[in-house]
């Protein structure tokens, strides 16, 4: 474990995060120094009420440190968290799956970290070196343009690529183009749909996370690709208004029974959509102690307050 002093803005950080969260969180530091930066660079652990962040690699210390830290800020401050409460059955799927998600899931989260980085000055021009060599590191570029199996992550890390390089983008857009030309153009045109609404409160955010995970997998559909079915795989807290917390269920969501199993019980899952943008906002196991007609009827009822509480499923307030 190295000695590593970070800067009095992650300090401030964390003092902000600390202030809010329901425990103690701190910092550790360990030694690698790749020479480039990625966002799996630091992990969790949580312990007794305890979160330890811990910056695995000290190419850029107060960067990587202050990453995470705005990423909790965000959870803390009730923007939508993801969970996978859903199995396929086969672990390799549900591990791609789950990682493809969430790095989707990130590029939109990393509209409000890095603008929150830049705002303190922790993104240099060092910063954006070590990160265009981390995109080169994580992903081999592309055979003549090709279309292959790794054209979802490209896709999706050249999407990051433009969120993090923002108005800077120019600097480095032509050596992106030499390695990924076909995935850069492609996530240019999909940032410029996304990036037509801009984030400000939680619902903001998750509608542009929904409309990601929808334009992605139209995109990885036309290039034949397996889509990622995040709208059905991956469950997405939801935003209510306090009009909406005193709806029935049935006025906001639609249950399906799906073909995957959730992951609580081993039962073949019931799926909540949203009426609206056709979001997994919940998963219920196969009922086991009266008919499902009787269940869901009683369910369909309920207030969505009352349900969603009864699930101790977050969800925020707009």
């Amino acid at each position: 474990m190295s000695e590593v002093t970070v800067s009095d803005t992650v300090k401030s950080l964390l003092e902000e995060v600390n202030a809010s969260f329901p425990g103690e969180v701190r910092l550790s530091f360990g030694d690698e120094k790749a020479g480039y930066v990625r966002h799996d660079q630091s992990q969790q652990y949580h312990e007794d009420g305890k979160l330890l962040i811990k910056v695995n690699d000290i190419t850029a210390p107060d960067y990587t440190a202050s990453h995470e830290l705005i990423h909790m800020l965000m959870i803390l401050k009730g923007f939508p968290q993801l969970y996978f409460q859903l199995s396929t059955g086969e672990e390799d799927t549900d591990n791609q799956l789950m990682f493809l998600i969430t790095e989707l899931y990130d590029v939109i989260a990393h509209e409000v970290v890095v603008a929150e980085q830049r705002r303190h000055y922790l993104i240099d021009d060092e910063i954006e070196e070590e990160f265009f060599k981390g995109i080169l590191d994580a992903v081999e570029p592309e055979k003549d343009g090709a279309v292959d199996g790794f054209s979802a992550i490209r896709l999706i890390m050249m999407m990051d690529a433009i969120t993090f390089y923002g108005e800077y983008l120019g600097r480095f857009e032509d050596r992106l183009i030499e390695n990924y030309p076909t995935a850069y153009q492609t996530a240019q045109t999909i940032m410029k749909k996304l990036n037509q609404r801009t984030i400000t409160t939680p619902f903001d955010f998750r509608r542009k996370v929904i409309k990601a995970f929808t334009l992605v997998d139209e995109q990885l559909k036309e290039w034949g690709l397996p889509e990622l079915h995040a709208l059905e795989f991956a469950t997405l807290g939801s935003v209510f208004s306090e009009r909406q917390l005193r709806l029935s269920v049935k006025q906001l969501f639609q249950i399906f029974h799906s073909d995957l199993h959730e992951k609580a019980q081993d039962t073949r899952g019931f799926v909540g959509l949203g009426i609206s943008d056709q979001q997994n906002a919940f998963v219920v196991p196969t009922p086991s102690d009266k008919p499902s007609d009787e269940y869901f009827r009683e369910l369909y009822a309920k207030n969505v307050k009352e349900f969603f509480e009864e699930m101790q499923m977050p969800y925020t307030i707009r």
